[in-house]
């Protein structure tokens, strides 16, 4: 197995890492680790890269049902979850060994963790998710679990995700962030030449803003592109049926 270590300012009791396609069982189109359950791998593959992955993790991960909301799924709730699946796009905690996880394959999934160590979160951003504000909410929830910080207090790593470079939008997508309460800069979407109505959008430039924007200012990552790299990642605008990658963080005991 092939992973990628987040590089940014956490403290040491904070672990994160974030699996590529490399290292698993699965065959095309969802070679070789695929973490996702819900593309229609084997399911025999996706547990046998599940338990891969496994053992390089103190718990086995909290799966999340990732449907473009800004649900976060908090301690006291999945205390009292009945059903099987988890549903929501962010989660958080303060549990030492839960290991937070978050699928994607051109989204961009944000960690993040408290200064101090005291709190974990994650969160998958899509356009969507970006646009209604999952990133502020999820920090929010992690206020809410260590009353004592502050925004400022909150560090935050963005992962692999689909580049400026190669990620075309519409103008539905455009016009919704406008009338959104994000500040957009000039650079967040570009207009593509000789195609009216589209641009390419900036999902690292969008996430930044948002969370400056609540207060949090030492960010990291935003340099990989799911879309360009074939062969480290899933990317689902790439390759249409294709694999999920992970990225976990927790706080080790």
């Amino acid at each position: 197995m092939e992973w990628i270590n987040p590089v940014w300012e956490a403290p040491s009791q904070i672990q994160s890492l974030i699996s590529t396609r490399l290292g698993g069982v699965s065959q095309a189109p969802y070679d070789s680790l695929n973490l996702g359950d819900h593309v229609n791998d084997v399911p025999e593959h996706v547990a046998h890269n599940r338990s891969v992955l496994r053992s390089h993790l103190p718990t086995e991960p909290v799966w999340l049902k990732q449907v473009h909301g800004t649900i976060v799924s908090t301690p006291d709730q999945r205390l009292h979850i009945h059903q099987q699946d988890i549903v929501a796009d962010a989660i958080v905690s303060s549990k030492p060994n839960e290991v937070l996880a978050i699928m994607t394959a051109d989204c961009l999934p944000v960690l993040f963790c408290a200064s101090d160590g005291s709190v974990v979160g994650a969160a998958h951003a899509g356009w969507r998710g970006l646009c209604s504000g999952v990133l502020e909410k999820t920090a929010n929830e992690m206020l809410a679990l260590s009353p004592h910080l502050k925004s400022q207090d909150i560090l935050a790593y963005m992962g692999p995700a689909i580049g400026p470079s190669s990620y075309e939008v519409g103008d539905d997508v455009f016009q919704a962030f406008q009338e959104s309460s994000i500040k957009v800069s000039e650079n967040d979407f570009v207009a593509i030449p000789n195609k009216q109505g589209k641009y390419l959008a900036n999902l690292y430039s969008l996430a930044r803003t948002q969370l400056v924007a609540a207060g949090m200012y030492r960010i990291s990552g935003g340099q990989m592109c799911t879309h360009l790299d074939r062969q480290h990642f899933f990317s689902y605008r790439r390759d249409g049926i294709t694999g999920r990658f992970a990225s976990f963080i927790w706080i080790s005991e």
